[in-house]
């Protein structure tokens, strides 16, 4: 990690009183955890992020909600590829879920996609029900969809707490547009949390560009001064 993690960052145009937006780091270590505790309000705990995150080890979940430094959410993924999942793969995931609840998880982390990139509802709507309440985040498997609104208007019909999402672009930042659209069909009925390439020396302008109040990020920053990329 170089740099601190950031703080206290401000909602652009809010109220002095008013809420600031929230970071959430992405990590999959114990040492990226300790790290990003310093800052973040929520973790979001994976294994092997260099293929965009799996399901974490048990022992490692248990460690960070033993600590109860900062919530914890844990990707609810069983392999590397696509989210196109087999009955036994989903069987998995819901005993994943179940884990995740036992050790202390304040949420979730998932998506599930039908092989023509759609968003899959029934399998969603599925472990949400294995979730029994905890909140759930519907991950980067959205970034491609086709009918962008029409899959968060069933994200929202089903309950999912958070989309996580770069607007699918390459990164949030290039996204931006339809970040803004997206948190302003949401409301205040879903948070969508820019994600993807978000670092300290945009991330400003990214919430105000976008209107969003939640951010994501991973543990590892590069915080050299550099114009927002364009």
């Amino acid at each position: 990690m170089r740099g601190p993690i950031w703080q206290d960052l401000p909602v652009t145009g809010a109220a002095p009183d008013t809420a600031r937006a929230r970071l959430e780091v992405c990590v999959d270590s114990a040492a990226g955890a300790r790290a990003a505790a310093l800052g973040a309000d929520r973790l979001e705990l994976c294994a092997r992020l260099e293929v965009g995150g799996l399901t974490p080890e048990t022992d490692l979940l248990r460690s960070l909600t033993d600590e109860g430094t900062v919530p914890v959410f844990a990707m609810i993924r069983p392999r590397p590829g696509d989210f196109v999942y087999s009955p036994k793969e989903l069987a998995a995931m819901e005993a994943s879920i179940d884990a995740a609840r036992d050790l202390g998880a304040a949420g979730l982390v998932l998506g599930t996609l039908h092989p023509d990139g759609s968003l899959d509802a029934a399998a969603l709507e599925r472990l949400l029900r294995r979730a029994d309440g905890l909140p759930v985040t519907f991950h980067r498997a959205f970034d491609g969809i086709h009918r962008p609104f029409e899959a968060l208007e069933v994200l929202l019909e089903l309950g999912v707490a958070r989309l996580l999402t770069s607007g699918d672009g390459p990164r949030a930042w290039e996204g931006r547009d339809l970040l803004r659209r997206l948190v302003e069909a949401a409301g205040e009925e879903l948070v969508v949390m820019p994600g993807g390439g978000v670092r300290q020396d945009h991330v400003l302008e990214l919430l105000a560009a976008t209107g969003a109040r939640e951010v994501h990020s991973s543990v590892v920053l590069d915080l050299t001064p550099t114009s927002p990329p364009r």
